[in-house]
């Protein structure tokens, strides 16, 4: 739990009231669960989360991450090679699952106003103006006994914009002594907050391809970068990363799993490179795309996500880029997202923007999101 009063003094510049629009934002605190399952599959986070607190823009009150049963973690995995009956099973299945999760924190932690979920994304093709993510809202709602909303990316991708990163605009509200905003998740993606106009957009392939390769090690994850540390980097495997197309599209950008599927698991799924150097290059990969992405930020970049615990990758990252890095606590590294998702939860149930057209390129700011009550 994020106790702000005893937080080191460089973390008191983000924990007081945010700008002018979030003070009559509600007239009394909120309590909402943010639930968020990310593309790296290593559970369900949920932070339960004041705003404000007192005169702090927010307060984790509680968070854990809930692994996921081995069956629908597997069913998760192979969910975009699952004919159509069965996404729909799993999609009633997950919104189960992440119900009974948020009932079980209740419980625990005490009652909440309003569920908001991620929801697991089985496809995300804005170009087609399509995004999908699974964990049906109905079956959160009637698990949890709680208001719900999710489906936040749709409106935006069906007003021409690419639907993420919808971050940035909890960053700007939530931690206004930051300018930089890094998550090192599934996939990398930074927030650039100017004087004016809020940039953010997806980076380069992150923890996905990390988890996958640690996994030929028979390990969830490389810990601490440890088998990356012992490789070498591989030049033509390091080109033929960087010289992914992708990486040469200016913003906005996004990216989903079938493009880690289809563009970058050929590559680094080359056995003839030892594993170590394989991650070893995924590793410099990350590092010189997202030095490339801070550059003339106006730093500190505040660093969160699962990436953040990779010391070697922090490590190459603080050399490669000129921006200051900087790790809050513990519970802003894990649960920024399901944080940040709540946040978006509540603007959505008081009719507020949750997305930035300048960040997704939509055609105009827009309140997007489906609510579920569960009366």
């Amino acid at each position: 739990m994020v106790d702000a009063p005893e937080a080191g003094a460089k973390f008191k510049r983000y924990l007081h009231p945010g700008p002018e629009t979030l003070q009559p934002l509600v007239d009394k605190p909120f309590r909402v669960i943010g639930a968020m399952s990310g593309s790296s599959l290593d559970g369900l986070d949920l932070s339960l989360c004041r705003f404000p607190d007192g005169d702090r823009p927010f307060n984790i009150e509680a968070a854990r991450t809930v692994p996921y049963p081995a069956d629908l973690r597997r069913r998760l995995l192979e969910a975009m090679d699952a004919p159509a009956l069965e996404a729909a099973r799993l999609d009633r299945d997950l919104g189960r699952f992440i119900g009974e999760a948020c009932r079980d924190l209740i419980a625990e932690a005490g009652t909440a106003d309003l569920v908001a979920s991620h929801g697991h994304t089985l496809y995300h093709r804005p170009e087609e103006g399509l995004t999908t993510a699974l964990g049906h809202g109905a079956w959160i709602a009637a698990a949890c006994g709680l208001p719900v909303v999710n489906e936040l990316r749709s409106l935006d991708v069906a007003l021409g914009g690419q639907g993420a990163p919808l971050v940035p605009l909890g960053e700007r509200d939530l931690f206004p002594g930051h300018r930089a905003f890094l998550n090192l998740g599934g996939i990398c993606n930074v927030g650039l907050h100017g004087t004016d106009r809020v940039l953010g957009y997806d980076v380069c392939i992150g923890n996905q391809a990390l988890d996958r390769l640690a996994g030929e090690a028979g390990l969830d994850c490389d810990r601490d970068g440890a088998l990356a540390r012992s490789g070498v980097v591989d030049q033509e495997l390091l080109a033929a990363l960087d010289s992914l197309p992708f990486h040469a599209q200016s913003p906005p950008r996004s990216l989903g799993r079938e493009w880690f599927r289809e563009a970058v698991e050929p590559l680094i799924g080359r056995t003839d490179i030892p594993l170590a150097d394989r991650l070893r290059t995924v590793v410099e990969h990350i590092a010189g795309q997202v030095a490339k992405a801070l550059e003339g930020a106006r730093g500190p970049v505040l660093v969160t996500g699962g990436g953040a615990h990779n010391g070697f990758l922090v490590e190459r990252l603080r050399a490669r880029s000129s921006t200051p890095v900087e790790l809050p606590e513990k519970d802003v590294i894990d649960f920024k997202e399901a944080l940040v998702f709540a946040w978006l939860g509540l603007l959505r149930w008081q009719g507020r923007p949750t997305s930035l057209a300048s960040v997704t390129g939509a055609a105009r700011d827009s309140v997007g999101g489906a609510v579920w009550l569960p009366y």
